[in-house]
This record gives structure tokens, sequence and C-alpha cells, in this order.
């Protein structure tokens, strides 16, 4: 009797049909990688659909005797059963996160292709930024500037920023870019500490957009001459709040309303979905920079290869992806 796939394992499946970022031009020193980087693409998978941080409690999981495991684990061996060494896993899945940006801007690219995402509207990305709270206590600002962390449970890595509805957190910053259209999909997407300037982030995820993307709609932290450069090179158009108190009162106002409410309905539903699906409301379950850009950043790319599962069934790419994803 041949087991049913699991959700989780037909996910780990589409992994080996990613298409990959450009590999770098020139290769790194040392001896050439025994395991794919595909192999613990796949891991960061299971460890976002399972909400497992470290790495020894991904091994654990996966010694367990059953079917769906033992479906996962024939999935990430080399021909002929070779499984890396716990140290290989720590080591490949620190590296991880540094190449998930440029993987979630390929596939992001790969599903526009696929789901024509604007065949029946203007074709527009909507760029923002997401707050998330660091795990443990906060680094006070007088505490940090003399060098004293005052209790272990503080996340030294994570900074401080304003949100105008949260007040000051914490934590990390999420940037995104994704689809104006019928379905929210991201097409680029970077973690970094809360403090970092949206506009100084921006340029890594306009890289990352296809060539479709006729509009680029931002709020005012946006309206920075680095921003405006790069849309002129793109040759496309920057819709950006203006800077000022508010009311606005000069010309074109009106039209920037409509491309601002276009822009929270698909960037802000798809955040409260986002953080929904991955429990991402409260702080974040991990510490540092390295294990946080791994949770957020995977959870994105679950995120864009449940859409790819779910157009392939032909279900709603929508609604249902939360109890999908749990039922994983």
């Amino acid at each position: 009797m041949i087991a049913e796939e699991s959700v989780l394992v037909m996910l780990v499946r589409l992994v080996d049909r990613l298409p990959l970022p450009p590999p770098p031009a020139k290769r790194g020193r040392g001896r050439p990688v025994t395991y794919p980087d595909r192999l613990f693409l796949k891991a960061v998978v299971v460890m976002v659909v399972r909400r497992l941080h470290k790495v020894h409690e991904l091994l654990a999981v996966l010694d367990q005797p059953t079917a769906e495991m033992g479906q996962l684990r024939a999935l990430l061996v080399l021909p002929g059963g070779r499984f890396p060494a716990r140290r290989t896993w720590e080591r490949r899945l620190a590296a991880v996160p540094a190449t998930l940006p440029a993987q979630i801007g390929c596939l992001g690219r790969h599903l526009v292709a696929l789901l024509r995402p604007w065949a029946r509207c203007g074709r527009a990305g909507a760029i923002d930024s997401t707050v998330l709270p660091a795990k443990g206590g906060v680094w006070h600002k007088q505490d940090r500037e003399a060098g004293v962390v005052p209790h272990t449970s503080i996340d030294t890595e994570a900074h401080w920023t304003k949100s105008g509805w949260h007040g000051w957190v914490y934590g990390w910053k999420l940037h995104l870019v994704t689809a104006v259209a019928g379905v929210w999909l991201p097409l680029a997407a970077e973690l970094t500490a809360a403090n970092a300037a949206d506009n100084e982030v921006a340029p890594l995820l306009l890289a990352e957009l296809p060539a479709e993307v006729r509009f680029v709609l931002g709020d005012h932290q946006y309206n920075a001459p680095n921003v405006r450069a790069l849309r002129d090179e793109a040759g496309r158009v920057l819709v950006a709040s203006q800077q000022g108190g508010y009311p606005h009162t000069d010309e074109g106002v009106e039209v920037r309303r409509v491309f601002h409410r276009l822009r929270s309905t698909a960037i802000e539903n798809f955040n409260e979905q986002f953080k929904g699906i991955f429990d991402a409301h409260g702080p974040v379950p991990t510490r540092g920079l390295v294990a946080t850009r791994r949770f957020a950043l995977g959870a994105v790319l679950v995120y864009q290869l449940l859409l790819w599962r779910r157009h392939q069934q032909g279900l709603d790419q929508r609604v249902g992806l939360k109890p999908a994803l749990k039922a994983a």
C-alpha cells in the first residue's frame, strides 16, 4: 500500500522544480559542495511548515518512524542514500538565508508568467515593510549605547523603529513587494533589523521585480532620490505619497489617492494574511538575524510554493491558504 502524500511532501517536491537564480560568476574558494542547494531549501520548507527553528529540532522530527517522515527523508538524500551530517546541516542552513531574496525573486518571476496576475488589470506592484517584534526583552537605547545587556533574553541583533500604527517596536522589518492584482503574490522580499530605512532596502527589492511591472506603489518613505533614480533607469512609474502634512493640495493628489488605496488593499491584506498563516502577529520565534531571516524569508518562499501548488490543483489562491498549510 502506497501512503498518500501530505501537503508538506508535495511542497517539498515542488522545490525540485524551482527555477534557480543564476550562480555567481566566480566560484568561491574551497572544495566543491557535496550536497546541492535545493536539498537545504527543502529543509527550510520543512522547518517553516512544521514550526522548527533549530537544526536539532529538524533532525529529531525527520528521525521519527512515520510514513511522512520516511518520504521526506527520501527527498533529502543523495542518490545512494547519503545524508548530510549534523555539522553540514548547521553550516549550510546558516548560509541559506543569504540566498533567499534572490530565490524569492526568481520564483516570483516564474509565478507571474504562470499565474498571469495582471491579465485583467494594470501591471503594478506595492512596496512596503512590516514590523516583526523580536523574541524576548527589548534593548533600551541607554543600555545599547553603554554596551550593557541587562537580560539574556534580549536579541541584540534586532533594533528599534517607530511605526505609525504600533508606536515604538524593537525587532525586525520584513520588506516586501507584492502584485497589485486579484492574487496577493509576493514578488520580492528581504528582512533587516527594524532600524533599516525603507528607501535604502528598496533597490534590493526593485532589482528582483519582473520586467512586466510598470508601476511601483509606495508610501512617502519611498519618495526618495535613490528610488526615483532606479525608477527612471527601469522605465517604471513610481507613485508614492508626498512628504509633508495632510491634506495635500498639489496637482495629481486625487490620482495618487486612488493608487494609494490600491497599494493599501494589496500590501496590507497580504501582510495580515501572511502573519495569520505563519503566526507572525506576535514576536518572532527566533533569535538573531540568520535564524530570523530563515524563518521570515522561508515563510515567503513557502507562501509562493503554496500558491503554485494550488494553481496546479485549480484551487482558489486567496481563500483557504491557512487551513491548507495547517493541514500539512
